[in-house]
């Protein structure tokens, strides 16, 4: 992926992964791979770096998208990798007028499997389909065709490791998760997890959400391997269970391939006149001086929310750079398109000029990758998304955990409790979180002989995933071994 930023300060990343290793291929010239992506960017860019693996060693990319034209991180990831193939896969009309969101997404990819079908069917040479795993009823079209099927995982193997095994926790309980609070769950290779703590789609064991999540799930064993976006280090119990068969004790598991952390770079051959104006405002201060907080592609804030943080910010007395989003205006539709946000009506009264001299606010969007890869950045409060905690991680800069949807609370649980590389902002998962948290967690961070340990820790975990990276690393080794299995599976 062409990046938009540029690096600043290289000095601070001692150790440099190459981007991959050219090798001889195990498979005939001229082979290809589909990938099909999920939806949003936090499924979209590691599906992209994935597609550079392939690309490194000879082989051509296509990546299949289950959308109609006109989604801007379609375009902008196409126009910024020209050596990849895109192929939109617009949707037949959909035949359920009322379901969440997430069913309708779900459902939307599964819809697609007949154009994706004639999409293999009309290439020469195909030797493998990858399928997001929101994607996993693809596994029928490679069937169909005789062509090998894998599944990769855009989440943390703990993420995979509890989802896959939550069915066989239910069979042994009539409670749905939504019944039992702060209870703990206990999952092969994972740390004890707050019910509470499990995506909104998985508590509730009759609805629509959870029974199309498990029918995905169970896709699984048909599939011809696992690709994780994680390196082993990080999470060596979560993939010695998955491995095992720990995870589902009733059937076989595909063999599981950690080739991670597939995160985008941070560095760019941009000009200075094309990068983003806060790089030019982080340049001019202190090495870790900055807070960043950044809450991925969706995430927003009520008003009454927004006016906490800026508060808690202004009397941290910390430098920061805040990306701001408006706020939605139906919580239900979280993926709906939102105006620029107007910053004066938005933050408290002369927020923005008291503080002008230690804090930039950037509307809507940030280069994030170049912005934590950045020498001034010393602190990161996100919503722990992996492919954010992937990147914090791989800087070194640690993480301030606000959860929002998804899988977020549970990688929340293990930065903290397992990776130890964060700390929590207390209140995420309740109506508000106060000012003073917001404060008190940033000292905490900047100031603390706690803030300390964590830099510590996270040097340790920085220097791990840049070896995992390195030519016969650990993931690199991984990712040829998964060729190599892949060229003996026709």
């Amino acid at each position: 992926m062409k990046d938009t930023g540029q690096s600043c300060r290289p000095e601070r990343l001692h150790k440099t992964a190459r981007p991959c290793q050219e090798s001889e291929s195990t498979m005939e010239p001229g082979r290809r791979v589909v990938l099909y992506a999920g939806l949003g960017v936090g499924h979209l860019t590691p599906m992209v770096e994935l597609a550079k693996l392939f690309l490194c060693r000879g082989l051509a990319v296509i990546i299949a998208v289950p959308t109609r034209p006109g989604p801007a991180s379609v375009a902008s990831l196409a126009a910024a990798n020209p050596s990849v193939s895109f192929h939109l896969l617009p949707p037949p009309p959909y035949p359920d007028p009322d379901p969440s969101q997430f069913v309708r997404m779900l459902d939307t990819f599964r819809l697609c499997a007949p154009s994706l079908l004639a999409l293999l069917r009309s290439l020469p040479s195909v030797a493998a389909l990858v399928v997001d795993m929101f994607c996993a009823h693809a596994v029928d079209v490679a069937a169909a065709l005789n062509v090998p099927a894998y599944i990769y995982w855009t989440s943390s193997a703990r993420a995979f490791a509890s989802f896959l095994h939550l069915p066989y926790y239910y069979s042994k309980t009539a409670s749905s998760l939504g019944d039992m609070g702060k209870a703990l769950l206990h999952f092969p290779g994972v740390p004890p997890i707050a019910a509470s703590d499990m995506p909104s789609t998985e508590q509730d064991r009759e609805g629509r959400a959870y029974k199309a999540r498990t029918a995905l799930y169970a896709r699984v064993a048909q599939a011809t391997g696992v690709l994780l976006n994680t390196f082993e280090w990080l999470e060596a119990r979560a993939v010695k269970a998955l491995r095992e068969g720990a995870c589902v004790p009733d059937r076989p598991t595909p063999p599981v391939y950690c080739v991670g952390p597939l995160v985008a770079a941070g560095t760019s051959e941009a000009g200075e006149s094309e990068r983003h104006a806060c790089l030019a405002w982080l340049d001019a201060q202190p090495d870790r001086s900055v807070v960043f907080l950044c809450f991925g592609s969706v995430g927003a804030f009520s008003v009454t929310q927004l006016k906490e943080i800026a508060r808690g910010l202004e009397t941290s007395g910390h430098r920061f750079l805040w990306v701001v989003r408006s706020p939605l205006q139906d919580p239900s539709k979280f993926i709906e398109p939102r105006p620029e946000p107007d910053l004066e009506e938005l933050l408290p009264d002369g927020f923005l000029k008291r503080t002008r001299e230690r804090g930039l606010v950037v509307s809507s969007w940030a280069p994030q990758a170049e912005v934590l890869h950045h020498g001034a950045t010393g602190a990161f409060v996100t919503h722990c998304g992996w492919n954010s905690a992937l990147e914090g991680v791989t800087v070194g800069v640690p993480l301030l955990c606000w959860p929002q949807y998804a899988e977020q609370r549970l990688n929340k649980v293990l930065i903290v409790e397992e990776m130890k590389v964060g700390v929590v902002m207390q209140g995420y998962d309740e109506e508000l979180v106060s000012a003073e948290e917001v404060e008190a967690k940033v000292r905490l961070v900047m100031e603390s002989e706690e803030g300390k340990r964590l830099r510590e820790r996270l040097a340790v975990a920085r220097e791990k995933a840049a070896d995992a990276l390195m030519d016969g690393g650990p993931s690199r080794l991984a990712f040829d071994q998964f060729l190599k299995d892949l060229g003996r599976s026709k």
